[in-house]
């Protein structure tokens, strides 16, 4: 499975972005797909996600801010952050994980989300 995310940059608190996620490989009929950020000298932590399903699943922090959505047929999930802070800023990674018939975790590369002050 590959991941090809995109989206982020600079923005001034309070902006929007949108990063997007392209799986392409062997996704299986049950999978996740969902975005994980790690902060400079934080570990990293899940933001959200969403099953095959449409199941959405958000760490307590972006509720009401970020939203996670995605087209199955195309293999693509995106996820839309608004009212952005400062501590938001971190390398934000998508991620997608096959759960039937194998378990399977895969990682896209990051990609960096910068909000100014």
């Amino acid at each position: 499975v590959q991941l090809q995310a995109s989206g982020g940059g600079l923005v001034q608190a309070g902006g929007s972005l949108r990063l997007s996620c392209a799986a392409s490989g062997s996704i299986f009929s049950v999978n996740f797909m969902g975005w994980y950020r790690q902060a400079p000298g934080k570990q990293r932590e899940l933001v959200a996600s969403i099953s095959n399903g449409g199941s959405r699943n958000y760490a307590d922090p972006v509720k009401g801010r970020f939203f996670i959505s995605r087209d199955n047929a195309k293999n693509t999930a995106w996820l839309q952050m608004d009212s952005l802070k400062p501590e938001d800023t971190a390398v934000y990674y998508c991620n997608l994980k096959n759960i039937a018939p194998r378990y399977g975790d895969y990682w896209g590369q990051g990609t960096l989300v910068t909000v100014s002050s």
